[in-house]
């Protein structure tokens, strides 16, 4: 008689279901698992055996067989371990293996019988919500698999404790579903004193969920803007959390099975590999990219990042997904971040100041800044300058204006642009206007013969391409937005066209 458990697998954020078959046989005593799995896999038969023998019981002397179907698919990770060792303990009679068939389940084996927390277990629970079953997953994963809706979910701190609810001995209750906190010690704009212009570019680039580029001299304070970005950002939406939860779920970063609420800042270093950004490496986790879904990536040091990660994120930042392609897998990641970037203007960062320059000054500006592609120039919608700040501003008594009133601001604008998408038939996935283009994006910004005339000639002046035009547009409409104009004026163009930095070595067209 063949025992049959479901469990699951992942493939980028997708969930596919595997059937954990499990044979007792006569046979010369031996315990195979078979179906492709990795070596985590492999070794859930000695987790397994140590397990069973924790609590009392003993594989019998039998020929064991494990086969995980569709057996053409690889399997990866610690979580078979408890559908391996249920389906043992139902092919050995210990209960009805017929209780299981309305559960999937997952969850690490410690060789004392506990079960340990694994990955996965959100977007595990939302398929099995899908498809009307319940979930069997470890105590510290409970939390997280209630979020997924009105299914049984059973979280069971040892194997003793879910044989025991099996058999009616004890029953186990429903987790309660966990929020993370709300970060009260965030940073705060109020701490920013002098860079007014860099403010306002900040709050543009918050208020249209716009890329932004700061470029200015070391200590002018790029980092400490890029990490106020946050606490102007309006509260992820219950959908976004949800998405970005999955995410980190499948990292295995969902801390205490805590649904994420906050847009995730993520700062890699400039060291990073390109599977770590991008996602990939042997058992395809995703990437910073992801891990940002919804959120910030912030890049310091732009340039010391190497050409090819960087190069790498030209067909995110434009489809809003990460598909890694290897010989053995194809997965898919959502992948949709405003990035925000900060650099030097050179090497030693002090070309605008001749006593501090470098002898190299100025080639070194254009050597410096050529490490960065047009390409990924022209995806960037904000360019800015961050001059150093001077010892009397820093005297000052602190801004009046803090992160909260900004704030206020930046949810007004995108309140109007939802409501506006909505109107126009946009749907859900249009929520900024970063996220407008083709027809969508002429509907949303309207503007006079005289305003479109200075965009044409200021852009053929500058030669934009058609993306750095596009782009320029959408970033006056979200400063059409803050003002609360209907329309795109003059005045708001112009500031935009500002904000559009020429790459080094590229002059301006007389």
């Amino acid at each position: 008689m063949v025992q049959r458990i479901s469990t699951v697998t992942f493939q980028g954020v997708d969930v596919k279901e595997i059937d954990v078959q499990v044979q007792i046989a006569n046979g010369f005593p031996v315990f195979n698992v078979v179906g492709l799995p990795d070596k985590a896999v492999a070794e859930s038969r000695e987790r397994v055996r140590a397990a069973l023998h924790a609590i009392g019981l003993s594989i019998p002397a039998k020929r064991v067989t494990v086969n995980l179907a569709p057996a053409d698919m690889v399997k990866e990770g610690s979580h078979f371990d408890l559908p391996i060792a249920l389906g043992v303990l139902a092919a050995m009679g210990v209960f009805p293996g017929e209780e299981l068939a309305h559960y999937l389940i997952l969850g690490e084996l410690s060789l004392d019988g506990g079960i340990r927390a694994v990955a996965g277990v959100l977007p595990a629970a939302i398929a099995a919500s899908a498809s009307s079953r319940g979930i069997i997953c470890p105590a510290e994963c409970g939390s997280e698999a209630v979020w997924a809706g009105d299914l049984e979910v059973l979280a069971p701190q040892n194997l003793v404790a879910l044989l025991n609810h099996m058999k009616g001995i004890q029953i186990l209750t429903r987790p309660e579903p966990e929020i993370d906190p709300e970060d009260t010690t965030r940073p705060d704009l109020a701490d920013v004193k002098g860079q007014e212009s860099a403010k306002r570019a900040l709050e543009i680039a918050a208020a249209g969920g716009h890329n932004l580029l700061m470029v200015g001299p070391p200590g002018a304070g790029k980092s400490m803007l890029a990490a106020r970005l946050p606490g102007i950002l309006p509260p992820l939406s219950p959908s976004e959390a949800l998405e970005v939860s999955m995410i980190h779920s499948i990292a295995g970063m969902l801390d205490g099975g805590r649904l994420i609420r906050q847009r995730p800042f993520r700062d890699p270093h400039h060291s990073a590999s390109l599977p770590s950004i991008i996602g990939g490496g042997h058992r395809a986790k995703p990437g910073e990219i992801s891990l940002a879904h919804n959120g910030i990536l912030f890049l310091d040091e732009l340039p010391e990042f190497s050409r090819q990660t960087l190069e790498s994120l030209r067909q995110p930042m434009e489809t809003r997904y990460a598909l890694v392609s290897r010989v053995n897998y194809h997965v898919k990641f959502p992948a949709k971040f405003q990035l925000v970037a900060a650099m030097n203007p050179c090497r030693c960062g002090h070309v605008d100041d001749p006593a501090l320059a470098c002898g190299r000054a100025p080639k070194c500006v254009q050597d410096y800044q050529s490490k960065i592609s047009g390409p990924i120039y022209d995806r960037i919608d904000i360019h800015i300058e961050v001059p150093a700040v001077k010892a009397s501003d820093l005297s000052l008594p602190p801004p009046r204006e803090n992160s909260a009133q900004v704030a206020l601001r930046v949810e007004n604008a995108r309140n109007l642009q939802r409501k506006r998408f909505q109107e126009l038939g946009g749907g859900k996935h249009l929520l900024t206007n970063a996220d407008a283009d083709g027809d969508m994006l002429m509907q949303i910004a309207p503007m006079d013969h005289r305003t479109q005339s200075l965009l044409a000639d200021t852009a053929e002046k500058m030669r934009l391409s058609a993306r750095g035009y596009h782009r320029v547009l959408r970033v006056a409409r979200t400063i059409a937005d803050l003002a609360g104009a209907s329309s795109i004026d003059r005045i708001h163009v112009i500031e935009a066209l500002g904000y559009r930095r020429l790459q080094a070595g590229v002059a301006l067209a007389a």
